[in-house]
């Protein structure tokens, strides 16, 4: 026997409009796929936000290993989450997962956790978005407020999200060519100016790696792969999900693991292994700015700046897109207003989702103008702190589902599976210890009340529980087979 979808169980439920066909296009290939949920981790930001950070603050020279140690971790996960995937036909990512393993009341917990944590992290992808884009549009003379640079991004979103997930796909795969390009440039610039003295041996020597600060930069490495689990959102959409949603996630994983661990690491030969915890200090993020002028010229520079926006509102939306899909699996199990389970007739995309994400981004960012908040410091990295800690819980959450997976139907998980989902329960279970203990660092805020924040996720949770237990609804492990 095979899973039934949740959708199909309330299909005459949901709406029946005009604009609302029954099933979503299957139209996406592998290609798409990746493309959508790499967008998704931003590359680029992640280089220039977060690994002068990690030189400064976890173990210098050792970051290239820590990126590597992370992406075996994953490795790991998305072996186990894979096996789920394809039990649950790639819909509902977490939410269908943890229904696998663990049931029907923790898995309304952790789909309300999701929806949480991804409309966090899409909030704060607008903020960082619209402050970078003004900080480099004042770069070159030109004076915008970062509420019209978040707008016109939200506006952008808006307008693609609604759309046939193609036309994202498609527009994102460009964005992704152009924003891993420049770096790819910036790295053969430095391998060619230093030879193999470029790639520095003591950034993987065992006394580098496990030097001070390795727990920091294993935090920081964890967070970086953000958004590459979304691949299991699209099972509705793909051509063959069985075969393109595996393949998606671990060519997301690799491409990842290896283009960060490669881009520190000759980063940690163009500054110096002995200096680069003293320059990245002083630096922060614009190390890889100055490398960009340093290595491409002052045009490098430029476009490594404009690539930095480009890969955010890239971010934007394919966050925007994965939150859409977590909206529309919890009201196909009337968790939110069934009208939100509703497809566009003509573009197949969960139009009205879609609509909802983008008010909210509207609304946040509105308060956060009008209560006259830093658009950084106060907003954008404290709602993508919140969001990348609850992603990285659910990750947990997810591993632990497939590693108490029992036999259903003629399926099981098999020793690999349950080997590696335990690997990866560990892995991932140390890193959120890690972020939750260094909060402060990952949102740059020393405030008591940013501190507390993190107690919002086990509260949603706990929601998600009692109002399951109490009302029944959310069966997605209904579908399954016992």
């Amino acid at each position: 026997m095979t899973i039934t979808k949740p959708a199909a169980r309330v299909a005459d439920a949901a709406p029946r409009g005009a604009d609302a066909p029954a099933t979503a296009r299957a139209s996406l290939g592998t290609g798409h796929i990746l493309f959508v949920i790499v967008a998704a981790a931003a590359p680029l930001s992640a280089l220039i936000g977060t690994v002068p950070l990690s030189f400064a603050f976890g173990n210098g020279a050792g970051v290239p290993a820590a990126f590597a140690i992370a992406g075996i971790i994953l490795l790991c996960f998305s072996v186990g989450y894979t096996v789920s995937a394809q039990r649950t036909g790639g819909n509902g990512g977490f939410y269908a997962t943890v229904a696998d393993g663990l049931g029907r009341v923790p898995a309304v917990g952790g789909g309300y956790l999701a929806l949480f944590a991804y409309n966090c992290a899409t909030i704060g992808i607008a903020g960082a978005l619209g402050y970078f884009s003004q900080l480099v549009f004042a770069a070159h003379g030109i004076h915008v407020s970062w509420v019209l640079c978040a707008a016109v991004g939200v506006a952008l979103t808006a307008f693609f999200g609604y759309r046939d997930i193609t036309v994202s796909a498609r527009l994102l795969a460009l964005l992704m060519v152009g924003e891993i390009g420049v770096l790819v440039v910036l790295d053969a610039a430095i391998l060619w100016r230093h030879g193999v003295h470029a790639l520095p041996a003591a950034s993987f020597s065992p006394s580098t790696v496990s030097g001070h600060g390795i727990g920091v930069s294993l935090m920081f490495a964890f967070v970086s792969f953000i958004g590459f689990e979304s691949a299991a959102l699209y099972g509705g959409e793909a051509r063959n999900p069985r075969r393109s949603i595996p393949r998606a996630m671990y060519g997301a994983v690799l491409l990842i693991t290896g283009f960060y661990a490669l881009t520190s690491w000759l980063a940690v030969g163009a500054v110096g292994s002995s200096h680069v915890r003293e320059q990245a200090l002083s630096q922060m993020g614009n190390l890889f700015f100055g490398l960009g002028d340093s290595y491409l010229g002052s045009a490098g520079g430029t476009v490594l700046q404009v690539m930095l926006c480009t890969s955010m509102f890239a971010a934007l939306l394919a966050l925007h897109s994965a939150t859409n899909r977590y909206t529309k699996a919890l009201a196909a199990d009337r968790l939110v207003p069934v009208r939100l389970d509703a497809l566009h007739r003509r573009y197949g995309s969960p139009h009205r989702a879609s609509v909802v994400q983008t008010a909210l981004n509207v609304v946040a960012v509105a308060v956060a103008a009008a209560a006259g908040l830093d658009p950084y410091a106060d907003f954008a990295s404290v709602a993508l702190g919140l969001g990348t800690l609850g992603i990285v819980v659910l990750q947990a959450l997810a591993a632990l589902s497939v590693v108490t997976l029992r036999r259903k139907g003629t399926v099981r998980v098999g020793w690999r599976g349950t080997v590696a989902s335990l690997l990866a329960l560990v892995g991932l279970g140390g890193s959120v210890w890690l972020i939750v203990r260094n909060f402060d660092l990952i949102t740059g805020s020393k405030s008591s009340f940013v501190g507390e924040l993190p107690l919002l996720l086990p509260v949603v949770f706990l929601v998600g529980l009692a109002y399951a237990w109490r009302t029944g609804r959310g069966l997605p492990s209904d579908s399954f087979d016992r």
